[in-house]
């Protein structure tokens, strides 16, 4: 497409912030937005015209239509060059005026209909235009003069140019003058009319300059060396007589330090804030480092230096309490309360930070709220998901803009006491980067040899938070940094079991959320067996945060009938559950049918809680390769490795052709596909699995195993065994193998589920063999 043969032009369009383009110039810019770029990106791609607009307001980040001028300029794209930070600088020269008749649309970048816009050629030049032209190189001359900022050498390129249109956008775009006042120049198309604009415009410029000079020079010449400091002190105190503020700094400034007074700090700390005080006193009240250091003063002046809240440590209370808001978690209460009798017979708060571990949803963060209201104290909660700034923990320094005191400080000073109980939440999400490593900055926070004298960047002066009880919380130990977790002592969390949901379900969710949607307890009636169903068959958790959001979605439901008057009441069970909820979103597998070979069943642990894990093998003719399917992590399949080494090892033991792995591939698949799964406690599974397909004996369908294996044959202990052992138990199974190094874990398992199962301690795959194959079936 040729521009010079078309009036109207379909182009992308970029709104300029804070610059404003004319025909003839040639300028560079960059570019960051989105839109801009693919604007960028089109015009390259078709002929490098672009429709260049100002914005009214240059703050404005994703402009709109109604946010930029509609006549602005075609310009054509001579360069571009990609700059560190996904921004571009590109060179554009100026081609035309335009006017947007219609914007075709708005994303993935503006596309504009746009009427180009010539000035109109003149044979000979009139004696007004003539006259307009001289009268306006004078002011740009005399402009020039009074402006440090332009280089004088420019006037004798402006006084070359014989075009008069040219000559006047030239000019124009020289001068420091508002976006307004160049856009004006813009839209005026008369050239005559531009020329005059432009004339008022240069007036109104050299006027400003020379008031601007003037008040220079005489501020200059009344100035010297002896009386600068007087002057300017003389010029303050003025100033604030004349806006009425002088007597209220004083008297701010004697509150203060009647304030430092009573706070009875130490002697360094108080010397370093009265000279803060006393240096903000003779500041200029409206400028910007007076609001620094008066948010300083305010900071340090607002901290509980000495509040402590007072109250003595009840244990009878604190387990009561702990009791009322938590239903199970034994182990995590006795650890809760030999941690608060410590404390109340020591009478110091030095030792061990509890960090307490588990997944998801099993009251970790509300164990933290229960020990700060059984021991009376402000609780504060700080979050350190996705932190990756140190100065979130010790603040900003001064020096620069903004700049305000860490996370820790500030919720000291909202808490109004040096005692609280603060909870660092998700301390395993903590991250880092350029900015510095948080997890670092809190090794002093967290060490109580360390916290005595707490600096915060910010306050430049020590804060003691050897008073404050800390609790931190995670979901695993595996990311938090060794050096931190060396100074917690860590608290695992386990998740729920079935009976326990129910009960919490029943005695603390139900009541809860019945009273939230503003029903009452005749309103509404869960079933036991509904309960239950809902746990196993609407959620797949450790803890009951989504056993919570069900509930409260089968309130809104009910709310809603009652509102429209069917009824009052409502009985939830195990047959209308559905109706309210949809189909069932999780099944889980429950052990049926005969023996089968090569079909072995395995315990697996997941963030949800435990689950059962099929393992099925098969032989086919090949030449001794081995396939693993099912998204099995590196772990995993090098423990189907060092199984199928164990058995070659036994093979005359065991019966099995010692040329097995030459003339047959053998095949391990874990049902499941699309779920990664990885680690060494399926090592026994998949052994037995694989001797039960090469020997042809059927394996045991209500035997469940887990454990890792060796080259030797040995089984080693792993973990999650209460959570595997829950997750056997609802799949029907009856035997659970176990490594022998495990047998401390079953007094972790429920009495009700350990009556109702046995337990079988293994040392070896030649036990667990014994146990799990049909020897009768061969």
């Amino acid at each position: 497409m040729n521009i010079e043969d078309e009036k109207v032009l379909t182009l992308p369009m970029i709104p300029l912030r804070g610059l404003s383009v004319f025909p003839n110039m040639v300028l560079h810019f960059d570019i960051g937005r989105e839109k801009s770029i693919n604007a960028l990106e089109k015009a390259m791609v078709m002929n490098q015209y672009i429709f260049l607009a100002a914005q009214k307001d240059e703050n404005t980040d994703l402009p709109t239509p109604e946010d930029f001028y509609h006549v602005g300029t075609i310009g054509k794209i001579k360069q571009m060059l990609k700059l560190p930070g996904d921004s571009i600088r590109v060179l554009v020269e100026g081609i035309c005026r335009g006017r947007i008749d219609e914007v075709v649309f708005e994303v993935p970048y503006f596309k504009c209909v746009v009427t180009k816009i010539e000035d109109e050629e003149q044979e000979e030049i009139t004696p007004k235009t003539e006259a307009l032209m001289r009268s306006v190189l004078n002011g740009f001359d005399e402009y020039l003069a009074v402006n440090q900022k332009l280089a004088p050498e420019i006037l004798p390129t402006v006084a070359g140019i014989e075009e008069p249109g040219r000559f006047a956008d030239l000019i124009g775009s020289h001068l420091d003058i508002k976006i307004e006042d160049k856009q004006a120049l813009l839209e005026t198309f008369d050239v005559d009319e531009r020329l005059e604009k432009l004339n008022e415009l240069l007036a109104r410029e050299i006027e400003i300059l020379n008031i601007e000079q003037d008040i220079t020079t005489k501020v200059k010449s009344q100035m010297n060396k002896n009386q600068r400091e007087y002057y300017l002190r003389e010029q303050m105190r003025a100033i604030q007589e004349e806006l009425g503020i002088s007597e209220d700094l004083e008297d701010e400034v004697e509150d203060w330090l009647e304030q430092l007074a009573k706070l009875k700090l130490d002697k360094k700390i108080n010397e370093k804030v009265e000279k803060e005080i006393k240096r903000f006193g003779k500041m200029q009240p409206a400028s910007a480092e007076a609001s620094v250091s008066r948010t300083y003063i305010e900071t340090i002046l607002g901290l509980p230096w000495h509040k402590e809240k007072k109250g003595n440590i009840d244990l009878s209370k604190a387990e009561k309490i702990l009791n009322e808001d938590h239903h199970g978690l034994e182990k995590v209460k006795e650890r809760v309360l030999e941690y608060l009798a410590v404390i109340q017979l020591s009478k110091s708060l030095k030792g061990p930070i509890l960090c307490l571990v588990g997944p998801p949803g099993v009251g970790k963060t509300s164990i933290a709220k229960s020990v700060a209201r059984a021991i009376n104290r402000d609780f504060v909660r700080m979050s350190l998901g996705g932190v990756r700034d140190e100065a979130e923990i010790r603040g900003h320094r001064r020096t620069y803009i903004g700049a305000i005191p860490g996370r820790i400080i500030t919720s000291i000073k909202e808490a109004g006491s040096k005692n609280p109980v603060f909870l660092f939440d998700e301390v395993d999400k903590i991250g880092a980067d350029f900015k510095g490593d948080p997890a670092s900055a809190l090794l002093e926070v967290l060490d109580p040899e360390q916290n005595k004298d707490f600096t915060d960047h910010y306050l430049e002066v020590p804060f003691d938070l050897s008073k404050v009880m800390f609790i931190t919380t995670a979901n695993s130990i595996d990311t938090i940094p060794r050096p931190l977790l060396d100074r917690m002592e860590v608290i695992n969390v386990a998740g729920y079991t079935e009976e326990e949901k129910v009960k919490i379900a029943q005695d603390y969710l139900i009541p809860k959320k019945v009273k939230e949607h503003g029903l009452k307890e005749e309103n509404i009636n869960f079933s036991e067996k509904a309960l239950r169903d809902l746990i196993n068959y609407y959620t797949r958790e450790s803890g009951v945060r989504n056993l919570e959001r069900e509930i409260a979605n089968i309130c809104r439901k009910v709310a809603r009938k009652i509102v429209s008057g069917k009824k009052t009441n409502f009985r939830i069970t195990e047959k209308n559950l559905e109706g309210y909820l949809g189909k069932r979103r999780f099944h889980y597998d429950i052990i049926t049918g005969e023996a089968e070979i090569g079909v072995t069943t395995g315990l697996a642990w997941t963030v949800v809680g435990g689950d059962t894990l099929f393992i099925e093998t098969t032989v086919v003719p090949g030449s001794g390769k081995l396939v693993l399917t099912g998204q099995l992590g590196e772990v995993m399949q090098e423990s189907a490795k060092a199984g199928i080494s164990y058995i070659r090892s036994i093979a005359d033991d065991l019966g099995i052709d010692h040329d097995f792995y030459k003339e047959q591939d053998l095949h391990i698949h874990i049902p499941e596909g699309a779920v990664p799964k990885d680690g060494p406690s399926a090592g026994v599974t998949m052994c037995t699995a694989i001797i039960s397909t090469l020997t042809g004996t059927p394996v045991r369908k209500d035997v469940a195993m887990t454990g890792e294996i060796t080259l030797r044959g040995k089984v080693l202990p792993v973990g999650g065994i209460r959570e595997k052992v829950l997750a056997a138990h609802r799949a029907g199974i009856k035997k659970v193998l176990l490594p022998a190094e495990n047998e401390r874990d079953i007094e972790d398992i429920p009495k009700n589920v350990r009556r109702q199962m046995e337990f079988v301690l293994i040392h070896s795959v030649d036990e667990a063999l014994k146990q799990a194959l049909v020897k009768d079936e061969q």
